[in-house]
């Protein structure tokens, strides 16, 4: 990961005082916001402070919950359909081809996704994971550019009609195992988590059912390698692209002849809606 130069963000912020003003949860969310901009560009973004390893205390689940009235989105909401660009104005989104493929939606609407996903999906493949994990961990992440909130739900909804059920079964399942170390697997509960969740965070009862579901599943090994290959640090000079992946994505996912979105599949209107997410109704 490119570090980022305090100075330069706390000047670009409005100097310390303005820093000093701004909640945890605020720092938090902008730190995430930052991480997928600078893996959208390999230009240096210093639009927030680094507040990963800052000696801060770590917020409670109360005290983020009385800051949501002052945040400028829901926490929980994707990045096209609900938040503005830099400047506070939307970005026009560039037409899909009439039949759009999957690398189709990787280069015109997976924008602030799609570098960490490429990066998470080649440390699993340097890692030696199987070809249908590595697709999951090419695809994990991308369903955020819909909606954050239960992502491995949605992500899983997403991409069930088109990949092998491991596949689908990885992406859904690394949302709660997330939440829980695995020391053996090489995972650790990620430090950023105590910031955005809160220090005394208990995962909902559903993550805690799904989590036993998958710890004792024959194929917990999936997901957990998702989680293993989720990178916390965005490297926005790093040189993967889709290319690596055609041919993986060739063998396990079936792309639909009439396009993603025109095959009425029972999620063809999530691709619809990351197609053309202005329409108003």
């Amino acid at each position: 990961m490119q570090p980022f130069d305090r100075r330069d963000f706390i000047a670009a912020l409005g100097g310390s005082a303005a820093v000093g003003l701004m909640s945890h949860e605020a720092r938090a969310d902008a730190l995430e916001n930052a991480l997928l901009a600078q893996a959208v560009s390999p230009r240096p973004v210093r639009t927030e402070p680094v507040v990963a390893n800052s000696s801060a205390p770590y917020p409670t689940v109360a005290e983020l919950a009385a800051q949501v009235p002052d945040l400028a989105r829901r926490r929980g909401t994707g990045a096209i359909l609900f938040n503005a660009q830099a400047g506070g104005k939307l970005a026009l989104l560039p037409k899909l081809p009439a039949k759009p493929t999957l690398g189709d939606y990787f280069n015109l609407r997976f924008d602030r996704t799609r570098n960490h996903c490429f990066q998470s999906a080649a440390l699993a493949l340097k890692n030696g994971v199987d070809e249908p994990v590595v697709l999951a961990c090419l695809l994990h992440d991308t369903v955020q550019e819909l909606m954050r909130s239960d992502h491995g739900y949605w992500g899983a909804q997403l991409y069930e009609q088109y990949v092998p059920e491991r596949t689908a079964f990885a992406i859904k399942y690394h949302q709660a195992l997330r939440f829980y170390p695995d020391e053996k697997a090489g995972y650790e509960y990620p430090d950023f988590y105590r910031r955005i969740f809160g220090v005394d965070y208990v995962p909902e009862p559903h993550v805690q059912a799904d989590y036993a579901f998958a710890r004792k599943h024959k194929w917990y090994d999936a997901p957990r390698a998702v989680t293993v290959n989720d990178l916390y640090a965005f490297d926005a000079n790093a040189t993967v692209s889709l290319d690596p992946f055609v041919d993986i994505i060739g063998r396990h996912f079936r792309q639909p002849k009439e396009g993603l979105g025109n095959d009425n599949s029972p999620s063809a209107h999530m691709w619809r809606t990351l197609a053309n997410p202005d329409a108003p109704l």
